[in-house]
């Protein structure tokens, strides 16, 4: 018997980085798994690598793709008792002062409908179904929605943002539904890519020469986290050993909080 075990999961932006490790923890926990990711190459691998995974494809900063992906989860795994975000994009670290005015306004826009909007939209449409299963919402931030310097000023922006959704929703939709936040730090296999409206929609983070390293440095344990390191906090927060805690923050982040 595995933490989650009979439990009924979808996790969004499951294709790669994050997100995909998360489903193959919950998956050796004992949940059964649904997920929507966005890029039909990554929706064809998940379908070879996870064939008992619900494969939805679409964009999650859309209703009608995120409705479709809710009701498929819902079909194939008879309802609804986890929800998982990990969709997100990346600024490259750029400052306010490098942004052109209009560099700013769609950046902006771009940025918040990917990090923020998408999230929120799917708890809005898996809503009624994790009421009914009494569930729970876990969203993915970032070290950055703590410290800056973590990413750019776009980035670091939403990643705060989100941080006031996990403790507004927790408020909203106590006592039916948990909802809490994992906020990694630096992080090695993310293949989280740049914004289209700063011309880098085909830049990802890629563990290139000495980024191993890098981290190690960054952390006061020395860690260079992988995506599949991040995974427990997600397990134990979906699980019935978190039944108690919503609102809150798990940082699997090497320790930022004491060296800042």
């Amino acid at each position: 018997m595995g933490w989650l075990s009979g439990q009924r999961a979808l996790v969004v932006g499951g294709g790669s980085g994050i997100g995909r490790a998360v489903l193959s923890s919950f998956l050796e926990e004992g949940a059964q798994v649904a997920t929507m990711e966005r890029d039909p190459d990554k929706c064809a691998a998940l379908r070879t690598e996870l064939p008992e995974c619900t494969v939805s494809q679409g964009d999650a900063t859309t209703l009608t793709d995120t409705r479709r992906a809710v009701q498929a989860a819902a079909a194939g795994l008879g309802g609804l008792d986890c929800l998982v975000s990990c969709v997100g994009v990346f600024d490259f670290y750029r400052g306010l002062a490098e942004l052109t005015e209009e560099q700013l306004s769609a950046g902006f826009d771009e940025i918040f409908r990917t990090n923020v909007l998408s999230q929120l939209l799917s708890v809005k449409v898996a809503l009624p179904l994790l009421r009914a299963s009494r569930g729970s919402v876990i969203l993915t931030l970032s070290s950055s929605a703590f410290y800056p310097g973590r990413g750019g000023i776009l980035y670091v922006a939403s990643k705060f943002a989100l941080r006031g959704a996990v403790i507004s929703l927790a408020h909203e939709l106590a006592p039916d539904v948990r909802v809490n936040g994992v906020a990694p730090g630096g992080t090695t296999n993310t293949r989280l890519r740049g914004l289209a409206s700063l011309g880098e929609a085909e830049h990802e983070v890629v563990d290139g020469p000495g980024r191993t390293k890098d981290l190690e440095e960054l952390t006061p344990l020395r860690l260079a986290m992988s995506s599949r390191d991040h995974t427990g906090s997600y397990v134990f927060l979906a699980s019935a050993r978190a039944r108690g805690i919503t609102g809150t923050f798990v940082h699997p982040d090497g320790g930022m909080s004491v060296r800042c």
